[in-house]
């Protein structure tokens, strides 16, 4: 959550910090601002809502090579122009942008800042007044900054400029993602590579509780403790045509389409010299060797957990377990003697799920990572990582992602059945490849989509989304898309425990719909549905080619059974899409969410 971006060269930086902040929008968009520093001084700049109001806002006359900006989701402090970042020390000479939360931030405040009248409610403008008082105390910045980061608990990633000093940003980070860029005579700070892609290729990795001085032709990255940490840059392996939406109006419906092509990049990338499946040796150890798989995971991760838990334990044998990372950060439970950890998020950079894999790594069991970006945190710290290979997903609202980790771990599970000699006649390549035909086969029945999503959301308060077996995992995903971005109070349900109360909030005209993908639950499913039309329901059926009757609404093209979910994401997402167009709501930056959920 929250954005940064910074530039410092020869060249303009407002129009680079202005396109990277759009390009970091999906991160936060309750306001922004940016800080250009020149010869006059430093100008901020800040407004709430969108970057475009920002860019209203700002002097174009202001010329700067130097500057830091930010695009803002809300921790501490209402969403308003006080609140949003930069925030300014009192005397006005040092401007910072923080992505985080500060936990000890009310007794640092206390202790450091008691003569320090505070104008905004966050956490972060602590941090800034703490630098100004230890360089009052006679620190050089540097070290204040240090001094300041090694009293703060929490998560942080920060960039900093000094009005005294045009030729320095200042950067630190601890859980919260960050990258520093290199170019030709000039450098650049990140909290996405695909926010500077514009510029450069070329990127740093910062580690947790690391500072950067970065100078127009240099980058020094040091400890809390001042040691100098030498490392090379990476490529950014992004093609920046990927992250444009072209001709589509939303980067939503742009990924939807892009699934089938996703499943095909998966196949390619995990198929080996032999033409099967070969994932690394390593990995099919630590799973044989495990007496039981725990999947950590948020949101639409852990839906597609549980779908992976079917696949596991019904190809694989492996018994599964699968948790909420924030409440097993907390709460965690009996595990058994042998445990494999599988954390599984499109960002790698989850803070509940991060917290979760720090416990298990100090109790010394192993790690696999399930993530969309390579180097990201948690796939940097975990033992092993899996890629989904879907590309960047930018809409807030996940949809190829979340296909892609049901697609990878179908792998996992059929190469560890392979590995354990276990018979199955699951030609993984072939019926995957079925998938990509089946949602090629979907997408292109917008028209139909956009109609039922009128017939059944476009003025309703709300829907529920009923399955068994496998199907009721795609049911709480149906549900979870369609209030994330139409704001429509949805749930998904086990069709039988309808009658263990929720058919109470059955009335005339709510919308129920059914997934009817599974022949040996198809009976009962479809008398669940009865039960609610009988009170007045508004029932819909998505049911497969083999499971199908005469007046079912959506009728999805016949796969394997372990891969309906991958095909039934498909309707779901796009009854989603259109209801939320019907609704006027902002299909990719749905309120009060971002992409990136970097704070606990």
């Amino acid at each position: 959550m929250c954005g940064i971006v910074g530039y410092i060269g020869n060249k303009e930086a407002k129009p680079i910090l202005l396109e990277g902040l759009r390009k970091l929008e999906y991160r936060g968009y309750d306001s922004a601002g940016i800080a250009l520093a020149n010869a006059d001084g430093v100008h901020v700049y800040k407004e709430k809502g969108r970057i475009a109001a920002l860019a209203d806002r700002i002097d174009q006359e202001t010329f700067a090579t130097m500057g830091i900006g930010h695009t803002r989701w809300a921790t501490h402090g209402k969403p308003n122009r006080e609140n949003a970042h930069p925030h300014q020390s009192a005397s006005g000479r040092f401007s910072l942008v923080h992505n985080g939360v500060i936990d000890n931030y009310e007794a640092l405040r206390n202790e450091y800042l008691a003569n320090v009248t505070l104008i905004s409610e966050t956490d972060t403008e602590v941090i800034v007044q703490m630098i100004e008082q230890f360089v009052y105390d006679g620190m050089m910045v540097e070290e204040a900054l240090r001094r300041t980061l090694s009293l703060v608990h929490g998560s942080y990633a920060i960039a900093l400029i000094d009005s005294k000093d045009a030729e320095t940003i200042y950067v630190g980070k601890n859980k919260s993602p960050l990258l520093v860029g290199q170019g030709d005579g000039f450098n650049v700070v990140a909290s996405d590579a695909l926010a500077m892609l514009q510029v450069t290729n070329q990127f740093f990795e910062i580690m947790d509780e690391e500072i950067v001085v970065v100078k127009k032709e240099s980058i020094t990255i040091k400890n809390l403790q001042g040691d100098v940490q030498v490392r090379a840059p990476f490529t950014a392996e992004l093609d920046a045509s990927d992250i444009e939406k072209g001709t589509y109006p939303h980067y939503m419906l742009k990924e939807i389409d892009e699934q089938p092509a996703v499943m095909r990049n998966i196949i390619t990338a995990y198929q080996g010299d032999s033409g099967k499946i070969e994932l690394d040796q390593d990995i099919r150890e630590a799973v044989k060797n495990a007496d039981r798989l725990y999947i950590i995971a948020c949101g639409t991760s852990f839906h597609a957990g549980l779908v992976g838990k079917q696949l596991l334990e019904g190809i694989a044998k492996v018994p599964t377990e699968v948790h909420i990372a924030s409440e097993f950060s907390y709460n965690m439970p009996l595990l058994s003697e042998k445990p494999l950890f599988i954390f599984i998020s499109q960002s790698g950079e989850t803070a509940d799920s991060r917290s979760v894999l720090v416990q298990v790594k100090k109790l010394g069991y192993p790690t696999i990572t399930l993530t969309n970006v390579q180097g990201s945190t948690l796939s940097r710290e975990a033992d092993h990582t899996l890629l989904l290979h879907a590309g960047p997903e930018i809409a807030v609202a996940s949809t190829k992602a979340y296909t892609a980790q049901i697609a990878v771990l179908t792998l996992l599970a059929v190469d560890v059945a392979t590995t354990k000699d276990l018979h199955h006649d699951f030609d993984v390549i072939h019926e995957l490849s079925l998938v990509a035909q089946a949602m090629e086969v979907l997408v292109d029945q917008k028209e139909l989509m956009e109609h039922l999503a009128h017939n059944y959301f476009e003025t309703v308060r709300n829907a529920f989304y009923i399955g068994r077996g496998i199907d009721y995992y795609v049911c709480m995903e149906a549900a979870l898309k369609l209030k994330e971005i139409s704001y429509i109070q949805a749930e998904g349900f086990a069709g039988g425990e309808l009658k263990h109360g929720t058919i109470a909030l059955i009335e005339e005209g709510t919308p129920v719909i059914a997934i009817a993908t599974q022949s040996h639950v198809n009976g009962s499913i479809r008398s669940n549905l009865k039960e609610v039309a009988a009170r007045g329901a508004n029932t819909c059926i998505i049911s497969m080619e083999s499971t199908a009757e005469d007046d079912d609404q959506i009728i999805l093209p016949e796969v394997h059974e372990y891969l309906t979910p991958l095909v039934a994401a498909v309707p779901v997402q796009l009854l989603a899409y259109y209801a939320a167009l019907q609704r006027d709501c902002d299909v990719d930056k749905p309120r009060n969410l971002a992409k990136s959920v970097t704070v606990e």
